[in-house]
């Protein structure tokens, strides 16, 4: 299905979104980016039409509004500010949650990359609104504050051939007191570009937020 494009203000600036809703969506899922790349990048793309065909609504989010992403003085400095990074995801979320196609919808992070930290801290600002969170190929910082802090169920999705991440996510999750799960794509590096590794990560992901939906009622 076709997106529309949206903005979402935050942080006093405006962020450029691609929101699709699908008919009889079961939960909204969010996809920021603004790190390593921007939402239009085809991976993303991708991950969001499957989400479509699964019964999934979308945004797709630039966490750096078109001013920054041009800025020249101090390159990077907003892109790895997680803070920063974390407030405007809390901002888009709430942006979703009154929408009239979304407002109903339970709120679904997923988080690829660089965003995971952001992502994290973002899930832990929002235990009541957040449903599940879902990162993989991230190296999150285990000493975070936030990862101590996160009481939504959380999955990590790891390259089996990438032991070093999925140490690193083993040790993260050994921080946490909510509910996780650590699970791998076997003979995936840490980027998922092997052919068919992507669409093993969809799948696991899918999996799991249907687990999560399956379990809210009798939370």
């Amino acid at each position: 299905m076709t997106p529309d494009t949206v903005s979402v203000p935050a942080d006093r600036v405006t962020l450029d979104g691609d929101f699709a809703v699908p008919a009889s969506a079961r939960a909204v899922v969010l996809l920021p980016h603004g790190v390593d790349n921007s939402r239009q990048n085809r991976r993303s793309q991708s991950i969001a039409t499957e989400l479509h065909t699964a019964g999934f609504a979308t945004l797709l989010v630039d966490l750096l509004s078109e001013s920054e992403k041009r800025r020249d003085r101090q390159p990077g400095e907003q892109r790895f500010d997680v803070g920063l990074l974390a407030r405007r995801i809390v901002a888009t979320v709430d942006w979703a949650t009154i929408q009239p196609a979304t407002r109903s919808l339970p709120v679904i992070l997923f988080g690829a990359g660089a965003e995971a930290d952001a992502v994290l801290g973002a899930s832990a600002d929002l235990p009541e609104r957040v449903l599940t969170v879902v990162v993989w190929g991230a190296r999150p910082d285990p000493t975070a504050d936030a990862v101590k802090r996160v009481r939504v169920p959380v999955l990590f999705i790891a390259g089996g051939q990438d032991t070093a991440l999925l140490r690193l996510a083993e040790e993260t999750v050994h921080h946490m007191e909510g509910p996780h799960s650590v699970r791998t794509v076997p003979e995936a590096t840490h980027l998922f570009e092997e052919e068919g590794a992507l669409d093993q990560v969809i799948t696991t992901a899918r999996e799991w937020c249907d687990e999560q939906l399956r379990a809210a009622p009798e939370a």
